[in-house]
C-alpha cells in the first residue's frame, strides 16, 4: 500500500513538472494553480514575472469554512475566486492543475471560475 501511495505522488510531480515547463503566469494573464488535500482546497493567482500572489482563497480562511473539498464546496470557492478577481480587473489566468487531474474537483473549481466570468 505505500509503495501505491509513493507511485501516485511521483506521478503528480512528474505531471506537474511537465505542465509548469510550459504555463508561466504574467501580469496580464496570471497563474491560477490549484492545490488540494483531503480536507481543504486553496487556489492562488500569480504573477511569475514579479513572483508575486495577487489574489488567494482558501478554505482555511474563517470566512469560507463551510466549504469543503467536495465538487460542490470547489465550485463555489470557484465562484469567490472568480468574484475577487474582477476586483482586480483579472477577466483572463492560465490554469495550473498542478499534476491534478483534470476531472472532479478540479474541473469544478475551474467551471465555478468561468461562471463567475474568468476566461482561460
Amino acid at each position: 500500500m505505500l509503495q501505491k501511495m509513493l507511485e501516485k505522488a511521483r506521478k503528480r510531480l512528474r505531471r506537474k513538472i511537465h505542465i509548469r515547463k510550459r504555463v508561466c503566469g504574467t501580469a496580464e494573464r496570471p497563474r491560477m494553480t490549484v492545490t488540494k488535500s483531503n480536507r481543504r482546497l486553496s487556489v492562488q493567482i500569480i504573477d511569475d514575472d514579479k513572483g508575486h500572489t495577487l489574489v488567494s482563497a482558501s478554505s482555511l480562511e474563517k470566512d469560507l469554512k463551510g466549504i469543503k473539498a467536495t465538487v460542490a464546496g470547489a465550485g463555489q470557492l470557484g465562484e469567490i475566486v472568480g468574484k475577487r478577481l474582477l476586483e482586480r480587473n483579472i477577466k483572463t489566468v492560465v490554469f495550473d492543475r498542478n499534476g491534478y487531474l483534470y476531472h472532479g474537483i478540479v474541473k469544478a473549481l475551474a467551471d465555478g471560475t468561468r461562471k463567475a466570468g474568468i476566461s482561460f
